[in-house]
């Protein structure tokens, strides 16, 4: 049970700490530069991962990628140069939020459009369940006379 524990809390330590796989790299000597490095690692999607950026992915290509980011910015390419130069290489995926445009519409509005889709479907499913609209017909009088009849005991003509 002690060994639980430790597994534990040395795991909720890690966790809080913050730690980074940015932070396993050699960083830039300039502050300033490196602030701004690490502010566009968490813009770029590692495309390993596909759901992490490069500032908390631990993949080779990440690594490669930050490595990248801290050389343009190096060679004084503004945060849009250092991003257009990433999309050139790795087209619109590269960024965690690609622009909207003519390419990438499916990836926007598509889940939007199967939802309405699916939402359309349900209604015309709720709509043809049996049973449903109007309620029972009126009794005419020969069947109003029928259940009198049955629940009075008596005979019906």
């Amino acid at each position: 049970m002690k060994h639980w524990l430790f597994i534990f809390i040395v795991g909720l330590i890690f966790c809080v700490s913050g730690a980074t796989a940015f932070e396993n790299d050699a960083p830039l000597e300039d502050p300033l530069l490196e602030s701004r490095a690490r502010a566009l690692a968490k813009e770029i999607r590692c495309l390993v991962c596909q759901n992490q950026s490069i500032f908390d992915s631990d993949a080779d290509l990440a690594k490669d990628l930050r490595q990248i980011v801290r050389e343009r910015i190096t060679e004084g390419d503004d945060d849009r140069a250092v991003t257009e130069y990433l999309v050139s290489r790795y087209g619109d995926f590269v960024l965690l939020k690609p622009p909207v445009k003519t390419k990438t519409y499916v990836l926007w509005f598509g889940p939007a459009v199967i939802l309405f889709i699916a939402g359309l479907g349900v209604l015309r499913f709720l709509r043809n369940l049996p049973g449903k609209g109007t309620g029972p017909e009126a009794l005419s009088s020969a069947e109003r006379k029928r259940v009198t009849a049955l629940t009075s005991d008596r005979e019906v003509d």
